[in-house]
This record gives C-alpha cells, sequence and structure tokens, in this order.
C-alpha cells in the first residue's frame, strides 16, 4: 500500500449556455419590445428617457455630478 498514489482529475469546460440559455436569449431578441429592430433615433430617446425617469423614482438612485 503506498501513500503517493497518483490520480489524475480531469475537468470538463463549462458551457454557459447549455443549460437552455441560449434559447432564453434567442427568445428575448425575438419579442416585439425588443431593441433589436429598427427603431428611429427619436424613438429610441423617447423609450430611453422613459426609462430614465422611472429609474429617477427608485430610492437608491444616485447621479454623478458633471463637475
Amino acid at each position: 500500500m503506498g501513500f503517493f498514489n497518483r490520480q489524475s482529475i480531469h475537468f470538463t469546460r463549462h458551457n454557459p449556455l447549455d443549460n437552455g440559455l441560449a434559447d432564453e436569449i434567442a427568445n428575448e431578441q425575438n419579442e416585439a419590445e425588443s431593441f433589436l429592430h429598427d427603431m428611429s433615433g427619436e424613438d429610441l430617446t423617447k423609450h430611453w428617457n422613459a426609462i430614465v425617469k422611472d429609474i429617477e423614482k427608485d430610492p437608491d438612485w444616485f447621479s454623478f455630478s458633471e463637475d
């Protein structure tokens, strides 16, 4: 009986998209509200400003000064 028996340990590379995440991402990209569809600059600005106004209601919201 030896004390110094060597055993190899092998790890398989993890694929984060293997658990169905790739399907979820594809579904999100195909949604009607997706940012990936053609949107004019003006529409995008309006949409983004609405998001910012909603975020500013969060009590933990902070902004950096532009000094």
